[in-house]
């Protein structure tokens, strides 16, 4: 209060306390202030301090005697609230622990391990996988009684899991879990939709999942005592699309497309697809944002819609040369009518959503031939301006010789076009008819399916060497084969999934057409040329040079033939073309070396 003073060496609270309120005149019954004595309540507040001190120090030298008390009673034991796998062992002394421990948790030790692997679920057998509990370890981790008394306190109302310890094999956790990957790791299954007849069920997505095996061996060998399945580490692959985009697309498309049977209207004729056709139409993709789209497929839609069709449809083909009465003559070609499957798919597809009119009807296109009967007919093909004959072929070779001679007697190619023989015949395989016959492998007599095809190639590189055809690529073969000429002769070769490795291959140079005819006997193959002649050739053949000598090689094969072999050799041939319509003449050469052929021993093949 203003213009009060207060001793320095007291506080000023100390006269600031609250001062009992003034008895009303009608309380006391005395009118007029009432005046208080000084001095009266200055004692209280000293008087209430001592006792709070002396009420303090009980409390607290009870709490040290419950504390002592505590401290001598419970030494040595488990901490109060500690849980070990579950099991409550707080408060008891070590070996109690232990006995409780190995009662309660013992039995589930030898019972096999709950896995939790992704979305799966698994079991390993713990002895199988070297897995134990150490006991002492275990209690050593449940600990002793802390000194500190708030710990102390707070055990009463706490609990603390501390887990068993736990030891293993870490290579045979590590087995063991690899024996479980059939079960627990999966590829990514993208959602889609499957029919059972014509009714459609959604096929839920699902993330692929794989083993992490490190990091899953460590997870098994610290848990696999709780009691609880084990969360194995696992590392996922996400899919793109959702559980409720695959539903969308099954309600909002697929059930109306399926809803019904469709008809689909041809030139004269009609098909019909029931659901269960229309469900086999139908493909599905993930789209974006967990979309599954849907959309008809082209060849599957033309699987069942094609037989029905069959009859409103024509195969197209182009204009063919044949050889009646030794001359050539044209066959005429036909156009191709067939549906067109690019421009009906959109419409098919726009119809499977309506309710009702489900009907289509499908547009067709026209297929001009490559080569039409006018074409071939302007060509100039009326004269041989090549032809070439080859013999003495085994009779294995003389089938399939037969085989690609009728495959290529009638082909024409045209101006400035190349020819490919490997090509133009596609796969040369048992479906086709060829047989097995001989083939020089690594320089050594073998047999294959479709050998002696390069006796037909060779044959052919001559007639088109004497027609004046361009050369687009040919191989001689590594050794020298005398029913052939020098430096000129061909091997060809495909793989068995018909790759073609080794080709022959000519480009006709003129604007006029040019006709292949294949004349086969039993001993015999002729190829002849057809076209305009516009060219004279002549060719020669250098002596032999740079002669190498055979080596000789053993063989332990069944059905080996001893051979002498032949020396190696050089030779360069040299081609000579006039232009009759220029009167002008060219020269190419091209030089050949030829290996020498093994002098072939024949050895017992092994085994006897």
């Amino acid at each position: 209060m203003p213009g009060v003073g207060f001793p320095a060496s007291e506080d000023a609270t100390e006269y600031m306390r609250p001062v009992a309120p003034l008895p009303k005149p009608e309380d006391s019954g005395v009118y007029g202030p009432v005046m208080i004595e000084p001095g009266e309540d200055d004692e209280q507040p000293k008087n209430s301090k001592k006792k709070a001190l002396v009420v303090a120090a009980a409390v607290v030298g009870a709490f040290g005697l419950l504390y002592g008390l505590d401290i001598l009673v419970s030494s040595g034991n488990v901490p109060r609230g500690v849980t070990v796998a579950g099991v409550d062992v707080g408060g008891l002394s070590h070996s109690d622990a232990e006995k409780k421990l190995r009662d309660e948790i013992g039995p589930r030790l030898s019972k096999p391990v709950a896995l939790k692997a992704g979305d799966v679920t698994a079991e390993l057998d713990p002895k199988a996988a070297g897995l134990e509990l150490d006991w002492n370890a275990t209690i050593d981790r449940a600990g002793s009684q802390p000194l500190s008394p708030v710990t102390r306190v707070t055990s009463f109302f706490t609990s603390r899991e501390v887990g068993v310890a736990t030891k293993g094999d870490d290579e045979k956790v590590g087995g063991a879990l690899e024996a479980l990957r059939p079960k627990t790791d999966h590829e990514p299954i993208e959602g889609t939709i499957k029919f059972e007849g014509a009714t459609p069920v959604a096929v839920e997505p699902h993330d692929g999942q794989k083993l992490k095996a490190e990091q899953a061996v460590g997870a098994v060998v610290s848990n696999w005592a709780s009691g609880s399945p084990v969360e194995v580490p696992m590392d996922f692959t996400p899919v793109k699309t959702t559980k409720e985009g695959v539903e969308k697309a099954l309600n909002d498309v697929v059930k109306a497309a399926v809803s019904g049977p469709v008809k689909i209207k041809g030139e004269g004729k009609d098909a019909n697809l029931t659901p269960e056709q229309i469900a086999g139409t139908l493909a599905f993709e993930p789209g974006d944002g967990g979309a599954l789209n849907v959309k008809p497929n082209k060849d599957k839609l033309a699987e069942a819609v094609g037989p029905q069709l069959k009859d409103t449809v024509k195969q197209g083909k182009d204009a063919e040369i044949v050889f009646e009465g030794g001359k050539p003559t044209v066959k005429e070609s036909v156009d191709g009518l067939d549906l067109d499957w690019d421009k009906n798919l959109q419409p098919y597809f726009d119809t499977l959503q309506k309710s009702d009119a489900r009907e289509v009807k499908f547009e067709y296109k026209h297929t001009p031939a490559k080569v039409t009967t006018e074409q071939a007919n302007k060509m100039g093909i009326k004269e041989v301006i090549g032809e070439f004959q080859t013999g003495g072929f085994a009779a294995a070779s003389g089938v399939n010789i037969r085989v690609v001679a009728e495959k290529v007697n009638g082909a024409i190619v045209k101006p400035h076009e190349t020819f490919s023989l490997n090509k133009y015949t596609g796969p040369r395989g048992t479906a086709q008819g060829y047989v097995e016959a001989g083939i020089i492998n690594d320089g050594i007599p073998d047999k294959a399916v479709g050998g002696g095809i390069s006796q037909f190639a060779t044959t052919l590189y001559n007639a088109s060497y004497i027609a004046g055809m361009k050369d687009a690529g040919h191989r001689e073969h590594s050794y020298w084969i005398t029913r052939y000429p020098k430096g000129r002769e061909a091997t060809v070769f495909m793989d068995t999934n018909g790759n073609s490795l080794i080709d022959i291959a000519f480009t006709n140079p003129d604007d006029t057409g040019v006709a292949i005819q294949t004349i086969w006997t039993g001993s015999t193959i002729t190829i002849r040329l057809w076209g305009t002649k516009n060219y004279d050739v002549s060719g020669s053949t250098s002596g032999e040079f740079n002669p190498t000598q055979p080596q000789e090689k053993k063989v332990s094969k069944a059905g080996c033939s001893p051979s002498n072999g032949a020396p190696g050799f050089s030779v360069t041939d040299t081609r000579t073309i006039k232009d009759r319509r220029t009167g002008q003449s060219r020269s190419e050469s091209r030089t050949v070396r030829y290996d020498p052929q093994f002098k072939i021993v024949c050895e017992p093949p092994a085994g006897g």
